[in-house]
């Protein structure tokens, strides 16, 4: 005899629970996994967190508190750029899972999928970026982290709507722009290795931003809403930090954000 079969939700939120990078790596990647595989059913009996376990050793600071990373040449320099994108990718293993998990029964089976995937990749990014640090000589949590990310998903918990605008329409959206510079720099490094990581990434968060996109416009649908003054709105209320220039125009429409969208309001 088989036991009862588990939700999608309890897996999430047991992923969300981990606190250890490495474990929460294995999670997140066995709970979208599962999914695929149907071993998890469509039922959304608990509730997710309000914040997720992170590594015992990570020191939080503010945004504003965070020591400013010189140019490459040190290796400590090196180290912090690593470190500083490993945390981005590890906080959005969380994001990914809380979007399919608090919004998953709204939204329906195409949607948790939609996101358990993009938890997956997150998840990836992450390992191949930790991996990167250890070949260093540091790891994750050797040096401070900033806990502005997370504040972003506090802000938007209670709709979809923002959720979708800010998270993958903003944040991951920033990264297809300021990943090709960050590209440059550690190639004329020399460091081809490092290149092909952040190639890899740039083009799982073309996907990221797409998906984001496409809820996003479906909700806007279903609520009779105009899209692009709808995203205005929204990030206008829930982005303080407004959005500055240079814009990878090309990724970005890629990802199903016209210039259209964000020009007006940079």
């Amino acid at each position: 005899m088989t036991g009862p079969r588990r939700s999608v939700a309890s897996a999430i939120r047991d992923a969300l629970l981990t606190g250890e990078a490495k474990a929460k790596v294995f999670a997140a990647r066995q709970v979208a996994r599962d999914w695929r595989l149907g071993r998890l059913d469509f039922v959304f009996e608990v509730t997710m967190p309000d914040r997720p376990e992170w590594p015992d050793r990570l020191e939080l600071l503010a945004p504003g508190a965070m020591p400013r990373r010189g140019k490459m040449g040190s290796e400590r320099n090196r180290a912090a750029l690593w470190h500083a994108l490993a945390h981005i990718e590890f906080v959005a293993i969380d994001l990914a899972l809380d979007m399919a998990g608090r919004f998953g029964e709204a939204m329906g089976p195409d949607f948790v999928s939609d996101f358990l995937e993009v938890a997956a990749d997150e998840a990836m990014h992450f390992a191949l970026l930790s991996r990167k640090l250890d070949s260093l000589g540091w790891s994750y949590g050797a040096l401070p982290a900033h806990d502005g990310l997370w504040s972003a998903a506090q802000d938007t918990a209670h709709d979809v709507a923002a959720r979708l605008a800010i998270v993958p329409m903003v944040l991951e959206a920033r990264g297809l722009d300021v990943t090709p510079a960050t590209l440059a720099k550690v190639r004329a490094q020399g460091d081809e290795n490092g290149a092909k990581i952040l190639e890899r990434i740039l083009d799982d968060e073309i996907r990221h931003v797409a998906a984001g996109s496409k809820h996003f416009h479906a909700i806007c649908e279903m609520r009779a809403q105009n899209p692009q003054k709808t995203w205005q709105n929204l990030v206008g209320m829930h982005f303080a930090g407004g959005l500055k220039p240079p814009f990878n125009d090309s990724a970005r429409f890629a990802g199903g954000l016209p210039r259209d969208y964000y020009a007006g309001i940079a």
